[in-house]
């Protein structure tokens, strides 16, 4: 706020009021003054001071600049790394589910090899048996079925031919009570 106060603020002897020159060469006294302070300043010992105070102008401009865009900066990368951090917090949510199921499929797979051992060590008379026995019931129950499908594929075709004569028989019927009641 200093710095754009002092900027703002010309030294006295560089103002030149209107009361000063006359008002039929105005625009030739301002640009007479254009030209004057370029002068006045490079011969005096005063133009360091104006240059000071641009000089710190410009300065804290720049600092100002460069402060925005650090903060500018700083919170992208605020952002990035949270979003890096969320990235990596799903990661290992994910990677810990991954693992219990895993541990959960070994051990099930442990399970299921202990079963085969037993049944291969086991009696393999018996276990043989038992599927012979349990297939031949399937192939039993399965011939009956088909029995019984065919039985009635031959009962259906039974009926159907007898339902075709009753048909014709009621045709010839209706022929003859038509030529009766002429």
């Amino acid at each position: 706020m200093s710095s754009q106060l002092s900027h703002n603020k010309e030294p006295p002897y560089i103002r030149k009021t209107l009361s000063d020159s006359c008002p039929a060469s105005s625009t030739a006294n301002s640009k007479s003054l254009r030209h004057e302070r370029p002068l006045r300043l490079g011969s005096s010992g005063s133009s360091d001071v104006s240059n000071d105070t641009s000089t710190n102008h410009a300065e804290s401009y720049f600092l100002r600049r460069e402060n925005r865009l650090s903060a500018k900066k700083k919170a992208e990368e605020e952002k990035m790394n949270s979003d890096y951090k969320k990235m990596y917090e799903k990661a290992l949510a994910t990677n810990e589910r991954l693992k219990s199921r895993l541990e959960t499929s070994k051990q099930e797979l442990a399970v299921i090899q202990d079963q085969l051992q037993k049944a291969q060590n086991g009696k393999p008379n018996d276990c043989g048996s038992n599927v012979l026995e349990s297939e031949k019931k399937e192939s039993l129950s399965l011939k009956k079925k088909v029995s019984d499908m065919e039985e009635q594929l031959k009962v259906k075709a039974e009926l159907k031919q007898e339902n075709q004569r009753l048909k014709d028989e009621n045709g010839a019927l209706i022929r003859v009570i038509t030529k009766l009641s002429k």
